[in-house]
């Protein structure tokens, strides 16, 4: 569209405020202005103000709502048979080549402290290698594993998408197929006043924001992810955020129970530590399933326990799922559906603090919310999804992010859960090693996923080898790449 096209129409819809400093901005200015509102869908920001702006958000019915059914692990009375059914259709799927890895990683490592895309910040026990290479070096001994090349889509942002791809070509990507990897930026929105009025973050500037983890799946309709897909051949999509090292990304067990459920959409739940503990929570309402955020849980509900004084609601979600291609299309807002909502997925209402320009150009910092910001959950899918899965995983094998710079969730915490890992895998080979009475070995140990990406491979590589390593600080098992 031409400039006074855009323009005209945000006059039309009453958003032509945000070219009011036009004629202070040069030509380059002018021209990044118009792109970024150009690129704003207004039909859909009047949908968002009208239903989300004038009050105070959705307000939550939990009328009816039940814990949700999971599949339980075999140690906790889930059938090994069934699991081991699950694991070899999964594997089947991966020599079939259907499967690729999809990561969430539009974020910096400001909390941590770290000056760069989080997915760059080093997490690993010895070395110190990065999140990024942790997960390449995962789905590369899956690949060799499996005989098969398996993709891998990243979704950046704009803050860090030109940071992230740089990191992964100085790294000559991990040793993994650069063609193999794509990267693409998540969607932005912008944020509105409390009359809905767009915004300005500068003179030239929309005061812009990511449009949510859920804007992953129209992010991958729009950036010609799934499209490519199709072409591979790849139907099953394994998703997961970048903060969770420990995450099996390539889970052919995962993999097989949603294949053999023809599920649209499958996940796996933790059970919850306690009651308070800071994740979504799986539950049943009009026989669907969805995710309750766990600030939105009226507290009768989260700390309500059965006969055995165990959670009711103890289910929670960490963030890994998989995806049948053809959903992600349909919820992306590729196609409609039957059981889709045409529009995608809902947004959700976040007041935030967001620093902004004034009428007249001077620049505001507040103290308070400001501003409104419209989001999406990927976990809003759920209720869409045809045949879902949600099955047990443990706490040890798959989840320790890194969220913050001290305390629960921290760097230290995740180091320390990878020695206890990899502390395990050694006593399964039959080599103790001394811990504390939290399985935290006194030396550090690192092993790389090319070397072993599980308990039962680290058993097998370990005794293949003809000369065994001493047992000592700082020991690395590594592979090839």
């Amino acid at each position: 569209m031409k400039e006074s096209e855009v323009i005209a129409a945000f006059e039309s819809r009453g958003q032509g405020h945000v070219f009011r400093f036009r004629e202070e901005l040069s030509e380059d200015e002018r021209g990044k202005l118009c792109r970024e509102a150009e690129a704003i869908d207004l039909d859909e920001l009047d949908r968002l103000v009208r239903g989300l702006v004038g009050g105070d958000g959705q307000s939550e019915d939990y009328q009816g709502i039940e814990p949700a059914p999971f599949v339980a692990l075999p140690e906790n009375g889930g059938d090994p048979g069934r699991w081991a059914q699950a694991r070899a259709c999964g594997e089947e799927v991966l020599r079939a080549g259907r499967v690729a890895a999809f990561t969430v990683a539009g974020g910096q490592g400001t909390r941590l402290g770290f000056d760069g895309p989080k997915g760059t910040y080093p997490v690993t026990p010895v070395r110190g290698h990065s999140l990024f290479r942790v997960f390449a070096e995962k789905i590369l001994a899956a690949s060799r594993r499996y005989g098969v090349v398996i993709p891998w889509f990243l979704m950046t942002s704009e803050i860090n998408h030109e940071a992230t791809r740089a990191a992964f070509e100085e790294a000559d990507y991990f040793g993994l197929p650069p063609d193999s990897v794509m990267l693409f930026r998540q969607g932005l929105m912008p944020a509105v006043d409390r009359a809905g009025r767009i915004l300005l973050a500068d003179k030239g500037q929309i005061a812009l924001s990511p449009d949510g983890h859920g804007g992953a799946l129209r992010a991958l309709v729009r950036s010609g992810a799934v499209a490519r897909m199709e072409e591979l051949g790849i139907d099953v999509l394994s998703y997961f955020q970048v903060d969770n090292p420990l995450v099996r990304c390539i889970d052919p067990t995962f993999i097989g129970f949603h294949v053999l459920a023809e599920s649209e959409l499958s996940s796996k739940a933790l059970p919850k530590a306690y009651a308070e503990e800071k994740v979504g929570i799986f539950c049943r309402q009009d026989g669907r399933n969805i995710v309750v955020e766990y600030s939105d849980m009226p507290a009768e509900l989260m700390q309500a326990a059965d006969e055995r004084g165990e959670l009711v609601f103890r289910a929670g979600s960490i963030a890994i799922h998989i995806f049948d291609r053809d959903f992600v299309k349909r919820m992306g807002g590729g196609e409609t559906g039957p059981g889709s909502a045409a529009a995608g997925l809902p947004f959700h209402r976040a007041d935030k603090k967001v620093p902004i320009i004034d009428e007249s150009g001077a620049p505001v910092v507040p103290d308070t919310p400001n501003a409104i910001k419209f989001e999406m959950f990927v976990f809003d899918a759920l209720p869409f999804a045809d045949n879902p899965v949600i099955i047990e995983t443990a706490r040890q094998d798959d989840f320790s992010p890194v969220k913050n710079a001290q305390g629960v969730d921290s760097a230290r915490t995740c180091r320390d859960d990878q020695l206890r890992q990899f502390a395990r895998w050694f006593a399964a080979a039959g080599i103790a090693i001394e811990c504390d009475t939290s399985g935290l070995p006194g030396i550090s140990i690192e092993v790389s996923p090319l070397f072993a990406d599980s308990q039962e491979s680290f058993v097998a590589a370990w005794n293949a080898l003809e000369q065994k390593p001493a047992l000592e600080d700082g020991l690395v098992l590594s592979g090839s790449v």
